[in-house]
């Protein structure tokens, strides 16, 4: 049975699949491109722990998920400047939990993001505190299927990878609650130098497509200290992309900082 976890102390916002809000000076842009999407459910009760302080895991119907995503990052850029060709372009694959904090907020918490430039990963850890790790990885497509591949380099745990393979198929036009639930996602929770920070984003609405998964072979769920997925993910997407927009970062009471 699911364990029990205390409730936020207002209701979580709604789950909309276009964004609640625009973002008219971006703190980053950038763009997110072939993305798989697997996640399986997870007791909130062995999430908690690894949530910043402040914020609870987000749940619907009772049950939370852990998010396994691999995509192309493309040009990265800070402010209105263009994006970086190369160093801000690469392959990333994210372990993501899901999270409400105080004020409804509703949002992700990255347990690992592991990235294949070592120059914008150690910028992230410094800058932002994200757990970053530098990887050797691939996208590869061919005909209706994409492969995915990540072997860990630094800071480890040494062996640490993932290796999965999605076929695409039809697109979504009527997304279940599920597929709004694990992608509308307008915001990310994080701990920066001791203090809550929730850092938003907008986007276009999501254009998704299920998929099949023919392979998955990782670790980096474990690695990522959550309990080892049991069976098969209970959601697989494929998303061709969108541009990303991200705000600056918003103070523990909800107000962005200038």
């Amino acid at each position: 049975m699911l364990g029990a976890v205390s409730l936020t102390p207002l209701a979580p916002e709604p789950i909309t699949a276009d964004p609640p809000s625009t973002t008219a000076n971006p703190l980053l842009t950038q763009s997110w491109l072939d993305l798989a999407f697997l996640h399986w459910a997870v007791d909130p009760a062995d999430v908690a722990p690894l949530l910043p302080a402040g914020t609870v895991p987000d749940t619907l119907d009772g049950v939370t998920y852990v998010g396994l995503v691999a995509f192309r990052m493309h040009r990265v850029g800070w402010f209105r400047l263009p994006g970086v060709p190369y160093l801000g372009t690469f392959p990333e694959t994210n372990v993501r939990l899901y999270s409400v904090d105080a004020h409804g907020r509703r949002g992700v918490v990255f347990r690992s993001l592991d990235a294949s430039r070592l120059i914008p990963v150690a910028v992230a850890r410094t800058a932002f505190r994200l757990p970053y790790l530098w990887s050797r990885m691939t996208v590869r497509h061919r005909d209706d299927t994409i492969t995915y591949t990540s072997a860990r380099r630094w800071p480890g745990p040494s062996g640490a990878h993932s290796r999965i393979t999605v076929r695409i198929r039809e697109s979504v036009e009527d997304p279940t609650a599920l597929e709004h639930f694990l992608t509308a996602r307008w915001g990310m929770h994080n701990t920066f130098l001791g203090r809550q920070m929730y850092l938003p984003n907008t986007h276009p609405r999501w254009p998704l497509h299920r998929a099949d998964l023919v392979e998955c072979d990782e670790n980096l769920i474990v690695a990522a200290g959550l309990p080892k997925p049991v069976g098969d993910p209970v959601s697989v997407l494929y998303s061709p992309g969108v541009p990303v927009r991200f705000g600056r970062p918003a103070r523990p009471g909800g107000i962005p900082t200038p």
